[in-house]
């Protein structure tokens, strides 16, 4: 068996990973790369291998980071099989149809400003292609060890990052891979606990948070009822990139839990993002992937995805309409790196005022326009517009969809013995500090895969 880096290998987009064994070639995710306008122009590169020789994709979850390029795989001449979690199939659709219908618009705008003699904008991937792509999906449930090709077996277990999000087992040539795809933390609302693996002969594993440890979610959840409280007395508004699947609907979840102590009844919250009420649906036909606190909060009232003064803005002429409004709102957008989306809209309008208060929930890459805000700049390019930073900043990193560093090393305590790995999805500074940390506790030497790397197993 051997192993090939393409993506998400010094960095934590762009989630791609080739599999040789048995005679056949398996991709583990087909990943977008997200960050600088020249990061995401890498989107559009021939792949490095040949995808028409591809015999099967396996995605991990359905972030864009993780599933965005498929329609690319399917367009230079994949056809076969695409295997996924059954709820990471359900969401697979909402998020490539989004991405698809994002890169249209985007094609189009540039196309209207384009001067004599430039080329025309081509979409990275049109709707039609993403409609391509999904004949071929097929869904698989959690835990069933599932024959791909003679000698060629994978198994998914819950990862607790997302709702159908997936540790990816892969048996053959008398070996066994893991990739460990996202992780989530322990407690995290609504999902369940990653579930542990026991052995490995390679373990492929995230480092998005290798060098941090996360606040107690407690102690995160205390402070976002006291920035809502403070924008109150501000007559602000609250802004908050998030991405419709993941920390959208642990938000909402909050909301729900303390809806009297936070007073939530007296704000007008807007879920702005066309894909939010798909998102809801899946959810609800979900319920057996919740954890058990969910399921009763769930049963409860009011319902998380049913607040009564919960609007899901569909409409560009909707969404426009939020910002007419200068205080007592709390806008949930996207996209989570305010990269790209609505939320870009509300920044521009609401950003200069001193009222605002902007709440980031979860990683801002290198190159997005969140990193530069979380790391304090004081003005921003929005649509060709210069804008003043006069809004208050949070970062409340307690409510991650990611496992923090004591968490990643936790779950790595758990095989036995400790595994051989490779570290992925993760910038240099992370990897190098879990690194130092496995190999102190395990004796461990890691791997920091690098694009274009090979290795045995």
């Amino acid at each position: 068996m051997r192993v090939h880096f393409h993506g998400a290998a010094g960095e934590v987009t762009g989630s791609m990973h080739l599999v040789e064994a048995a005679g056949r070639r398996i991709l583990i995710d087909c990943g977008m790369v997200q960050g600088s306008p020249e990061a995401e122009a890498r989107n559009f590169a021939p792949f490095p291998f040949d995808a028409a020789g591809i015999d099967a994709l396996v995605l991990s979850h359905a972030h864009i980071d993780h599933v965005g390029r498929v329609p690319r795989l399917t367009m230079a001449g994949f056809d076969g099989p695409i295997y996924a979690q059954a709820a990471t199939a359900d969401l697979l659709p909402i998020m490539l149809m989004d991405s698809a219908s994002l890169a249209e618009s985007d094609a189009e705008r540039a196309n209207r400003k384009r001067k004599p003699g430039q080329p025309e904008a081509m979409p990275l991937y049109t709707r039609e292609d993403v409609r391509d792509a999904l004949k071929q999906v097929r869904p698989l449930p959690y835990a069933a060890r599932t024959e791909l090709f003679p000698g060629v077996e994978i198994a998914f277990r819950d990862a607790g990052h997302i709702l159908g999000s997936s540790i990816v087992e892969l048996w053959a040539d008398g070996r066994k891979l893991v990739f460990s795809g996202d992780l989530g933390m322990k407690g995290t609302p609504i999902l369940r606990d990653p579930e542990p693996v026991r052995e490995a002969d390679l373990l492929l594993m995230e480092s998005t948070y290798g060098n941090r440890n996360h606040r107690q979610r407690s102690e995160t959840v205390h402070e976002l009822g006291e920035i809502l409280d403070a924008a109150w007395k501000d007559r602000g508004n609250v802004l908050i990139p998030a991405f419709a699947v993941g920390r959208t609907q642990e938000l909402l979840y909050w909301f729900a839990r303390h809806w009297d102590d936070w007073d939530m009844a007296r704000w007008r919250i807007y879920l702005d993002s066309p894909m939010a009420s798909k998102v809801v649906q899946v959810y609800d036909r979900h319920h057996e992937l919740f954890d058990a606190e969910a399921r009763e909060v769930w049963r409860g009232t009011p319902n998380p995805f049913r607040l009564p003064n919960l609007r899901v803005t569909e409409t560009a002429e909707e969404s426009m309409s939020i910002n007419r409004l200068h205080g007592g709102a709390i806008i949930i957008a996207g996209n989570g790196m305010a990269n790209g989306g609505r939320i870009l809209h509300h920044m521009r309008q609401n950003l200069p005022r001193r009222q605002t208060r902007i709440v980031f929930v979860g990683y801002q890459a290198e190159g997005t326009i969140g990193r530069r805000l979380v790391e304090g700049a004081r003005w921003v390019r929005i649509h060709g517009h210069d804008v003043r930073v006069n809004a208050h900043r949070h970062t409340v990193g307690g409510l991650s969809a990611h496992a923090d560093q004591q968490g990643l090393l936790d779950w790595y305590a758990g095989f036995a013995p400790s595994p051989p790995l490779a570290l992925v999805h993760g910038e240099d500074i992370a990897r190098e500090a879990l690194a130092g940390e496995i190999h102190e506790r395990h004796g461990v030497e890691a791997l920091l895969a690098r694009p274009g790397m090979a290795l045995d197993v």
